[in-house]
């Protein structure tokens, strides 16, 4: 067997029910026994939101979760793990053999996200990826201890990611070598509908600042330089360059700073700009556009300019088809019912740091329904993910992660399956993973 490779169990049976199944099973009950203690996390951080790095309070939470779970065979917590809001947790079943130098542990990763947005707090939904991914993970644990004999080489990881809506902690802690020897990595984010992937877009931050020379807007404007000018041009530059964009490239942004009072002429303005586009090198083509809208708009003002990437970019979540296909057939014997895969491939979304994970370990990302036809980033978004309601759609979402999970465990072709798919993946991109 290659390193990370399991034994198959498919072949037992039980009253019909393959041995896999009723691991499955286990898991399910698992999650459905901590249902309680998991609606209670997920409350505790919808109630305090915080925004990205300062997520004190929520990582207070999941990390005396886990170190107060099951104290027989507790999980390890490394609670500010490379970041001060991050957390490690890692499990492993008792009686496993020491691992060699051709046969190491599969080592199965579950994210949680617990970032709020300024002045409408949980309106993404972070207090249930965390719920999920917590839950998820206790689900494959209560599995593998259910295990008659000796359990497989596994390792189950559960990473605190602050810092998703702003900065891209997960892009600090793949930086910092968090990342390395995973082999899959799963979590799943709250949505309108039920799909196991949908096209999350590469995305770049710019802030742009003018700088032009104040004077008395009535008396001599002629000495001065506007630069709210500047600003203005820059916005209808990029207006006009919509009409050449390709249909899937965005484009969005604000006037940060246009002055401080009518009768001075602007010394100072300042945009700020998202530019988006289905992957890394659509990307850097959009920018360079925008760039140059940019320089245009200094250049017929008089102004200087200066233009600031933001810290990370977000890369395009690479689809993973056999993980996404074990994910739906998982799903559906749970009752969840999925959008079409041509719906899905053609869905209009968003960015996530969790883009920047698939280019380096294989990834899952579904999306689910929580009963609310209430959309992201809204005040109505705030109230569902923190309603009862969302928890029988969180715990079903984490009982079907849980049971994938367990596929890959046990399913030594499905795991060489999903490590092609990955690579092939990288390949079509046409980038090279640097990560170390």
């Amino acid at each position: 067997m290659r390193p990370g490779e399991q034994r198959p169990v498919e072949g037992g049976a039980c009253g019909g029910v393959s041995e896999l199944e009723l691991l499955k099973l286990r898991a399910a009950e698992r999650i459905d026994e901590a249902a309680e203690r998991l609606g209670a996390l997920s409350r505790a951080i919808w109630s305090e939101p915080e925004l990205a790095y300062e997520e004190h309070h929520a990582h207070r939470v999941l990390t005396s979760f886990f170190e107060r779970e099951s104290p027989a065979a507790s999980w390890a917590v490394q609670p500010h793990y490379q970041l001060p809001t991050a957390f490690r947790a890692e499990w492993e079943p008792a009686g496993v053999q020491e691992p060699s130098a051709t046969r190491r542990p599969l080592h199965l990763c579950f994210l949680c996200e617990y970032d709020a947005l300024p002045g409408i707090g949980h309106a993404c939904g972070h207090n249930l990826i965390a719920e999920v991914g917590a839950a998820a993970a206790l689900g494959v644990k209560g599995a593998l201890e259910s295990l008659p004999g000796p359990p497989p080489p596994v390792k189950v990881i559960v990473l605190g990611t602050p810092a998703e809506e702003d900065g891209g902690g997960k892009i600090d802690l793949i930086e910092a070598g968090a990342f390395k020897n995973l082999d899959v990595v799963l979590m799943a984010h709250p949505s309108q509908e039920n799909a196991a992937y949908l096209p999350d877009v590469a995305e770049h931050d710019m802030t742009v600042k003018y700088y032009g020379k104040a004077s008395h807007a009535a008396a001599y404007p002629w000495e001065g330089v506007n630069a709210l000018d500047a600003a203005v041009l820059a916005y209808n530059n990029l207006s006009v360059l919509r009409q050449q964009m390709k249909p899937h490239w965005r484009a969005h942004g604000i006037i940060k700073n246009g002055g401080v009072k009518p009768n001075i002429i602007p010394c100072y303005s300042e945009l700020i700009y998202y530019f988006r586009a289905p992957s890394m090198k659509e990307l850097q083509v959009l920018t360079k556009k925008a760039e140059d809208c940019f320089r245009a708009a200094a250049m017929s003002t008089g102004c200087t300019v200066e233009i600031k990437a933001g810290a990370h970019d977000y890369y395009n979540v690479l689809p993973n088809k056999s993980l996404w296909k074990a994910y739906m057939e998982n799903g559906k014997q749970l009752g969840i019912e999925f959008i079409s895969e041509d719906t899905m491939l053609n869905s209009p979304s968003g960015s996530t740091d969790f883009g920047n994970v698939t280019f380096v370990v294989p990834g899952l990302h579904p999306y689910f329904y929580i009963g609310s036809n209430a959309l992201n980033h809204t005040e109505q978004y705030t109230e569902a993910v923190g309603s009862q309601e969302a928890q029988f759609y969180t715990l079903r979402t984490a009982k079907a992660l849980a049971m994938t999970a367990l596929d890959v465990i046990f399913k030594p072709d499905l795991l060489e399956r999903i490590r092609e798919d990955f690579k092939l993946k990288l390949q079509e991109e046409e980038f090279l993973n640097t990560v170390e």
